[in-house]
């Protein structure tokens, strides 16, 4: 359900050949290299990396940000990188400075499924912000850092989960905020979206909105997160890409991780869900407002139009 998938008759001394040619001498042949990146899986561009230092003996990834530049460079260097590696990237650079881009936080914190790998590289890197953080947001037990989320559905608990849901908020003076947190972070989508059914049933009120009455701040945002992705990953993404192009001005770097990222994951479901929830085609906005080899670039990862 991805859109870019690994090229057949893969050949990574080839590719390295032609980007090399791509950057040599006066000028640059910018649609060669999005062309070729584009059509490349994340493992492949890895060999191409690989390769490209064998034989020409520099850094592609430095040789790229020397031939680039803007938005277009950005989303390159992204393709470039391995998935990990640009997640924890995303993640020090929200952190670092003196504002912090929650956004960012609470969109990998919620949908990753290997943010135990990241969180220690993190900690270790800042721990004074991290342990402030995640005070705050109470999950000062790693709940939603631990690979250990239950598997499938567990029918025996779904009813009990419900219950300790509304006991921890709605039919208390107060909010049982750790009860929420525990029940989110070690539940499995498919067990959650029961969960949510038997909520409504019991409580009169679907589990976001339950959130946004009994929490508040970053732990309101990161819960709620959680539960969008519970639902639809697709969907939540979908969503991030909408309202990262609506309105005056585009958050190109919300776009940019957005695509790089979900490309070979799910690209064709976030499609899907764009067309369904926007009445419009992400195909559409993406050439509405952005320009340029960026524009391409972005255009070929979306691969196809769904209007």
């Amino acid at each position: 359900i991805g859109t870019i998938k690994a090229s057949a008759n893969f050949k990574a001394e080839e590719d390295a050949g032609t980007l090399y040619k791509a950057m040599k001498g006066l000028g640059t042949d910018e649609d060669s290299i999005l062309q070729l990146l584009t059509s490349r899986s994340n493992a492949q561009r890895q060999l191409i990396k690989a390769s490209y230092k064998t034989l020409h003996g520099k850094d592609l990834i430095a040789d790229l940000k020397g031939e680039l530049g803007g938005k277009f460079e950005t989303l390159i260097v992204a393709l470039m990188t391995t998935p990990l590696a640009y997640d924890v990237e995303a993640l020090r650079n929200a952190i670092k400075g003196a504002g912090t881009d929650e956004t960012v936080l609470v969109e990998i914190l919620a949908s990753r499924t290997l943010f135990s790998t990241i969180y220690p590289i993190l900690l270790y890197s800042s721990p004074l912000y991290f342990t402030t953080f995640y005070s705050t947001v109470l999950i000062a037990d790693y709940s939603l850092f631990q690979a250990s989320r239950q598997q499938g559905v567990q029918s025996n608990t779904i009813e009990a989960d419900a219950q300790a849901l509304f006991k921890a908020g709605e039919s208390k003076f107060g909010t049982d905020e750790q009860a929420f947190v525990t029940i989110l972070g070690n539940r499995s989508a498919e067990h959650l979206r029961k969960v949510f059914d038997a909520y409504m049933k019991l409580a009169g009120y679907e589990m976001e909105e339950s959130i946004k009455r009994e929490t508040s701040g970053n732990l309101e945002s990161l819960l709620l997160a959680v539960v969008r992705c519970a639902r639809s990953v697709p969907a939540y993404f979908a969503e991030t890409l909408y309202y990262s192009m609506k309105g005056a001005g585009t958050d190109d770097n919300t776009l940019i991780r957005v695509m790089a990222t979900r490309s070979e994951v799910d690209m064709m479901d976030i499609r899907a869900h764009y067309r369904r929830l926007f009445a419009g085609s992400l195909h559409t906005a993406i050439k509405g407002d952005t320009s340029g080899d960026y524009r391409k670039a972005l255009l070929l990862l979306c691969a196809g139009d769904d209007e």
